[in-house]
């Protein structure tokens, strides 16, 4: 169902999303303004161990060009949504993906990694106008279980970035270096940059706007945030589950590669691969929510998610094959498919006129968690297999006792 908050000049929007044809058309641009996390991250990881040695730094400062990139892309979500409820969405979106293309280009010309870790802070920090803003468009034209299956359909074209970002990284690789990348992410920002022009409209009518000091009305909302117990439960949740997602990703290329053998492009490959698995839970979800409901499927998610990753770490203790280890993981995020879009829906559930800053906080959770927690954890005790499947087991384990003892008892039930 269409939310109210979707008036004015939000009319042309809600009206787009109504037909099939419509929300179609309004997931593939939102799921390609929200593809700037796995577009920063995914198409230069088989990329990492070569950056590494050539700019002659550790692995873990190596690691860490994708810590402060997610960190960025955390904290530019708390700028970024606030200024979408504050001005509407479509200014702070152009905005915000433009000053992402020019911050790839400086990556690319980096001479150190000092400054390659501040432009890809930077980098971060701009784009994440994309990826907050994007959720709470789709907020301000549905709720409930359509709002489940919007964002389970714009999963479907996120996604597809981190099954096609590393296959074209690992062909990348055999014709430029790490450099070349940043370039074709520039050059990917500008195009972006044209369809936030082109093809958004304001879906935030200037009713549903605060209109008082920036900042009082940010903290405003911030504090009506907070004071929601089911908001703060899916939250903390988040925080858990991205630390055991991050741990996969900033890893998973030396544990991949380095320990088990893997060359650049069969790394490419299965992490695609991992990917698609993660785009079929989206899907299944998708298709049993009206059903079943966010409530449901969000703990069936959660469930899901923390038996695969302790079936992870004990194949790991017993040294399983290689393709059950890489099984496991694909099942974890086949996990993560399922219950991330029915937690945001759970999280917004209350919020719809605060959509951009709820959606910036749930952001915040995943991106700034996991990128902080990541690279202290590989700095303290290495990249290793087992360090990226006990700290998977952890997270996952953790959320799910989360969701089973508090989201379960206060979350609506249809």
């Amino acid at each position: 169902m269409l939310s109210g908050g979707a008036t004015g000049t939000g009319a042309g929007a809600s009206g787009a999303g109504r037909g099939r044809s419509g929300a179609l058309k309004l997931a593939l641009t939102l799921g390609l303004l929200n593809s700037f996390g796995p577009l920063s991250i995914d198409m230069y990881l088989p990329q990492l161990p070569e950056l590494a040695a050539r700019l002659q730094t550790s692995d873990a400062l190596a690691q860490a060009t994708m810590s402060v990139c997610l960190i960025g892309l955390g904290i530019g979500q708390l700028v970024a949504g606030p200024l979408s409820d504050r001005f509407g969405r479509k200014r702070p979106l152009v905005l915000g993906v433009l000053i992402f293309a020019v911050f790839s280009f400086a990556c690319a010309i980096a001479p150190s990694i000092e400054l390659l870790l501040a432009a890809r802070f930077l980098q971060g920090l701009a784009g994440a106008a994309g990826v907050v803003i994007s959720m709470a468009i789709a907020r301000d034209l549905f709720e409930g279980a359509e709002l489940s299956r919007m964002l389970s359909l714009l999963t479907l074209v996120t996604f597809t970035m981190p099954i096609i970002a590393p296959v074209i990284g690992g062909l990348l690789s055999n014709v430029t270096d790490w450099r070349g990348i940043f370039v074709v992410l520039g050059g990917i920002g500008i195009a972006l940059t044209l369809l936030a022009i082109l093809g958004v409209r304001e879906t935030l009518s200037t009713s549903l706007r605060h209109d008082g000091p920036l900042f009082g009305g940010t903290a405003s909302h911030l504090g009506a945030v907070f004071r929601d117990p089911l908001f703060m439960a899916v939250f903390a949740a988040s925080c858990l589950g991205g630390l055991a997602f991050f741990s996969y990703l900033s890893m998973s290329s030396f544990v991949l590669q380095d320990e088990l053998g893997l060359t650049p492009q069969l790394f490419s490959m299965l992490f695609a691969m991992n990917a698609l698995a993660e785009l079929g839970g989206a899907q299944l979800s998708r298709l049993l929510v009206r059903r079943f409901g966010p409530r449901r499927m969000y703990l069936a998610g959660q469930v899901s998610g923390a038996a695969t990753g302790l079936l992870l770490l004990g194949a790991t203790l017993a040294g399983a094959p290689p393709w059950l280890f890489l099984a496991f993981l694909a099942l974890f995020l086949a996990g993560i498919g399922i219950s991330g879009p029915n937690g945001t829906v759970l999280a917004l559930t209350r919020h719809g006129g605060r959509a951009g800053t709820a959606s910036a906080m749930m952001g915040m959770a995943m991106f700034t968690f996991g990128g902080l927690g990541t690279p202290v954890i590989a700095e303290l005790v290495g990249t290793t297999a087992l360090t990226m499947a006990s700290v998977l087991a952890a997270g996952t384990v953790l959320a799910a006792a989360i969701a089973l003892t508090i989201v379960r008892r206060l979350a609506p039930r249809h």
